[in-house]
């Protein structure tokens, strides 16, 4: 199989793109989903960042209070870093299981919804393709005020925390552009989808294994053979 990295911006509607692949049946992983599942009580990370964080971050039933921890690291590089440092290995861990699971269940490709693609970039090396749910700053900017209901300075301070939407299109193989009417975006997304169905990427991985697998098979006759008494 190979791999499709799909990031964006906050309030780029990145969301919405990935309910339509869904929806398509293609294979999705919520990096968010992962990340929230790490941090649980009982798992290593959770224990790093109450020794890193202090129970301030936790909720009375022991999980992390997202927001408390958010508010913590917002505009504070330093601590930001540490709470990744924590975080992504396990995260990887998590993601690398899931997708071997599609695998073996047949899927040619995963996509892979990771907010800090391009910001981390320890993934990149290992997209075939990478997508980004762009809009223009103004849309941004209004549909973050709307749905958050902030005031316009705070909805431009969380955008401007994140690495802007038109440098990660510089470095994407794939753009969505989400700034103008829904039935657009879905369009580009069918289009998106169409080629991806098309790609013959998995191939060479998957023909790989096979000649491994059947390397393996004739090693296990040989050695059947020659070192098994005869009847």
């Amino acid at each position: 199989m190979f791999l499709v990295g799909l990031t964006g911006g906050i309030a780029s509607g990145k969301s919405s793109v990935i309910q339509v692949f869904q929806q398509l049946g293609c294979a999705v992983i919520d990096v968010d989903v992962i990340a929230r599942h790490v941090v649980q009580p009982g798992y290593p990370a959770h224990r790093r960042i109450v020794e890193a964080f202090g129970t301030e971050v936790l909720l009375e039933n022991g999980d992390i209070n997202r927001k408390v921890l958010g508010d913590l690291i917002f505009n504070q590089p330093d601590r930001r870093h540490l709470l990744n440092t924590i975080t992504h290995p396990e995260i990887r861990k998590e993601m690398m299981k899931e997708t071997f699971k599609y695998f073996l269940r047949g899927y040619r490709y995963v996509i892979l919804d990771i907010p800090l693609l391009f910001e981390t970039k320890k993934l990149l090396k290992y997209m075939k393709h990478t997508v980004v749910v762009y809009c223009d700053r103004d849309t941004q900017l209004a549909r973050l005020m709307r749905r958050n209901s902030l005031t316009r300075k705070d909805a431009e301070a969380r955008i401007e925390a994140q690495l802007p939407l038109k440098d990660k299109v510089l470095m994407a193989r794939h753009v969505l552009d989400n700034s103008g009417e829904w039935s657009s975006t879905k369009r580009q997304v069918l289009l998106l989808y169409a080629e991806l169905e098309r790609s013959l990427d998995y191939l060479p991985l998957r023909l790989g294994v096979l000649t491994g697998l059947v390397g393996i098979a004739s090693l296990l006759y040989l050695l059947t053979r020659y070192l098994l008494p005869s009847p």
